[in-house]
């Protein structure tokens, strides 16, 4: 008897992506980008606000250009279209450190602990609607 190898359905990945959903993804993305540009940009030039709420937060403030240019780094990856996804995925592991900061101090739960948990939601719910790789991703994974 002799045995038969069955092989794998493949299912074609979807590769368009509508007018619409494309520019609501950019503009939900884009609302996510603007905060965090702003949040990298006072890192990188050393605002007084920006090393007065990180020391606030627990850490030195001369980690504040240090996580201004992991922010750059995760920005320029997540504006590539070819590099978002993996943008996504690191910035929601940046954001969840902050989520964990802001636990570890009893902060506030909808104003501070919660509101990078509403960034990344914005992150990737911006990139679901403008990049069909993600939906893929999302419908295969049901």
């Amino acid at each position: 008897m002799s045995a038969t190898l069955i092989e794998p359905a493949t299912v074609a990945l979807p590769t368009v992506t509508s007018n619409r959903a494309r520019w609501a993804g950019r503009v939900v993305s884009g609302i996510a980008m603007a905060f965090l540009t702003f949040d990298t940009a006072i890192k990188l030039f050393g605002s007084r606000e920006a090393v007065d709420g990180t020391v606030a937060l627990g850490y030195q403030a001369r980690h504040v250009p240090v996580l201004g240019g992991i922010e750059l780094v995760l920005l320029v990856l997540y504006l590539v279209p070819r590099t978002a996804p993996i943008g996504a995925v690191l910035w929601t592991g940046y954001l969840g450190g902050a989520v964990a900061t802001h636990f570890r101090l009893d902060n506030p739960l909808f104003s501070h602990l919660l509101f990078p948990t509403y960034v990344a939601a914005l992150v990737w719910g911006g990139l679901y609607l403008r990049d069909a790789r993600v939906r893929a991703l999302i419908r295969g994974a049901r």
